[in-house]
């Protein structure tokens, strides 16, 4: 299978396109879904903090009015993030990927601002307006940050590269939980307490906002806007390649091929995308496939023990003195087990087959949660230490985790940034990184109430999806690896859907074998006649 170091190339590359160059770019990029983890992951924890239900009086509230308070400050952010990433359409059309993530920043700094600013004094109105902003530069962020590296990535390291956004998220995310731990076992119960994890947003972000100056733009996107003294300027750059090198030939060929395409079907304006989706019906099917991604991984309840981890653990009968440290733990396992995903597993296990191990063994791992708390029922017989069958749960509950974190966590935006020609990309990845923060705000809006009302119910909830998204990523998703952008329309037209890439690799290779001859031969010809006419021949 391969580690590190093992590339899947869809034809002979040059070592120097694997440079530091596309590497810090990807990191630069990917600092923006840092900021995303972060946030997703502080928050639940520091709303729990004595000293901010004190200073803004939710302790004195019932247990409904003290989870309707954590139901608004979550839902907003997720909110903001739904109507930034439709949004990010427009302005990825209109100033490109480089400008989109300087303003998702910019966006997202000022909410972070304005969170740490609030105090009781102020109420949780300047919160709730810090929250929607920050989710407005989340979803800005969310949706360009996968375009942006999948379009500066060669194919063979294309998931890798992607890959970092969801290592960024994840980094991120067990920063937020780890630091939550450490300000309430080390900082007395106050203002100070509680603030300092809202100000660290703006460390993430403050890096995305700076190093997003530096950056190149796109060279597909410059293509797409007839910018091609800039196109060819980044790409030889990006690629550290001259513009005579035959990879970067073979390259601009693929996209200007790409491009004509695209004016011959869907268009090269604002609004044809959204024509071309009346009369294509095949993009309307991979918009749904690209969609119900998501509404598959929010199913199986992650963003929910993200947002609530400690409602998470006291559930299986964790006490309240080691729910921080076992959210810590949570977030160090999806942490390591991202950076396993990045480095070994996406770009060489593939996609679909990622998918389909993680669907199977998730649904075990819920179902078995799920039997524990029914029998058990932690909640209700007020245990106070974990006995075997506990431990056990809580073994599957890190196994879940360790499973679903490397598989449905990240994959399904690893193939939304590659499902999509690249004039429908900026629409089809607005569509569905707003489908991810829509299902994220139906799960964040109401994972409280479904515990309050359902218990184990939750969790056997959770493991039926999960066992019917495997049917779903079996019989309609098609391996993206080792396809060029360019060339993944074909893939869909390719059956069976298990065989297609397979299939479309075989035909590409054929196809290369004859461009490379016919360049081959136009060069044997054009020596000849060079030959022919020179003066010494006369």
């Amino acid at each position: 299978m391969g580690g590190i170091l093992h590339l899947v190339e869809d034809r002979p590359t040059p070592s120097s396109v694997y440079n530091w160059r596309v590497y810090l770019l990807a990191a630069i990029a990917s600092c923006g879904s840092n900021m995303i983890g972060y946030t997703s992951a502080f928050i639940g924890t520091t709303i729990d903090l004595t000293s901010f239900m004190e200073e803004f009086g939710t302790d004195k509230l019932s247990s409904a009015g003290q989870d309707l308070i954590s139901e608004n400050i979550v839902s907003l952010f997720i909110a903001g993030a739904f109507f930034g990433a439709l949004a990010t359409y427009a302005l990825s059309h209109w100033i490109g990927r480089k400008w989109c993530l300087t303003i998702s920043s910019a966006i997202f700094i000022l909410g972070a601002a304005l969170q740490t600013g609030s105090s009781g004094s102020t109420g949780l109105g300047m919160l709730y307006a810090g929250r929607v902003l920050s989710g407005l530069g989340t979803g800005v962020a969310s949706n360009i940050v996968p375009i942006y590296l999948a379009e500066l990535a060669p194919p063979a390291i294309r998931g890798r590269l992607v890959g970092l956004y969801e290592l960024g998220w994840q980094i991120g995310g067990m920063l937020g939980f780890w630091i939550n731990y450490g300000v309430e076992q080390h900082i007395p119960d106050n203002h100070k307490q509680w603030m300092i994890p809202f100000a660290i947003q703006l460390i993430p972000s403050g890096m995305l906002l700076l190093g997003s100056l530096w950056m190149r733009e796109s060279p597909r996107w410059l293509f797409l806007h007839d910018k091609r003294a800039q196109a060819m300027n980044n790409l030889c750059w990006i690629r550290q390649l001259t513009p005579s090198d035959i990879y970067i030939t073979e390259e601009v060929a693929a996209i200007d091929a790409a491009i004509e395409e695209q004016r011959a079907t869907v268009g090269m304006g604002f609004w044809q995308p959204f024509q071309a989706l009346r009369s294509r019906p095949l993009l309307c099917y991979r918009l749904f496939l690209g969609c119900m991604l998501f509404f598959w991984q929010n199913g199986s309840g992650i963003n929910a023990i993200n947002y609530y981890s400690p409602t998470i653990f006291k559930s299986l009968g964790v006490q309240t003195n080691t729910v921080d440290i076992m959210t810590g733990i949570f977030g160090v396992v999806k942490a390591v087990m991202t950076v396993i995903w990045l480095l070994f597993l996406v770009d060489q296990f593939g996609r679909r087959k990622l998918l389909l191990v993680g669907a199977v063994t998730g649904s075990i791992c819920m179902w078995v949660i799920a039997a524990y708390v029914y029998i058990v029922e932690p909640t209700k017989h007020n245990i106070t230490s974990l006995n075997g069958s506990g431990i056990a749960a809580i073994f599957f509950f890190y196994l879940w985790t360790a499973v679903y974190t490397p598989t449905w966590n990240g994959t399904p935006w690893v193939i939304n940034s590659e499902f999509f020609d690249p004039n429908f990309r900026s629409l089809a990845q607005a569509c569905t990184t707003a489908s991810n923060w829509l299902f994220n705000f139906l799960v964040s809006r109401f994972t409280e109430q479904m515990f309050a009302t359902m218990g184990y119910g939750v969790y056997m909830f959770f493991a039926s999806l999960s066992f019917l998204a495997f049917f779903f990523a079996f019989f309609l998703i098609p391996e993206t690896s080792g396809i060029p952008l360019e060339k993944v329309d074909r893939l869909f037209k390719c059956k069976p859907v298990w065989r297609a890439n397979e299939q479309l690799k075989e035909i590409l290779r054929a196809e290369e074998e004859e461009f490379r001859f016919e360049i081959k031969d136009q060069a044997v010809h054009r020596e000849n006649q060079e030959e022919s006419s020179s003066p010494e021949r006369v």
